[in-house]
């Protein structure tokens, strides 16, 4: 049986946890364009050797990290995520876009003036 030791739990089944993907750092949303942004969200690294990754303890619903070697499948160790997030992000919602209202300004055959 493989255990992975989820930083709230303690050691677990690793049935119990859902892998997350790849953590790496993300880029300021609100200067990054939108192709920077798909290409963080999206496209992983794939790396051979030592990763930091996403795993969710899937009872307790307890996000962290782990650095694992992808070559030997050995987990180094894990830790929560508020040594990597020190503060909150808050996104801003985007602005809704405004639609002009079109007048016309002849009217169309059946319209009444």
């Amino acid at each position: 049986m493989k255990l992975l030791t989820c930083p709230l739990n303690g050691p677990r089944n690793i049935s119990e946890f859902t892998y997350g993907g790849e953590y790496h750092p993300m880029p300021d949303h609100q200067q990054v364009a939108a192709r920077e942004w798909a290409e963080h969200v999206f496209f992983h690294d794939n790396a051979a050797g030592v990763v930091i990754e996403w795993w969710c303890h899937s009872a307790s619903s307890y996000w962290f990290l782990a650095e694992r070697n992808t070559i030997s499948d050995q987990i180094l160790r894990t830790f929560p995520a508020e040594e990597i997030f020190t503060q909150r992000i808050d996104f801003e919602p985007a602005p809704e876009p405004t639609i002009e209202p079109t007048i016309n300004a002849t009217p169309t055959a059946g319209e009444s003036q």
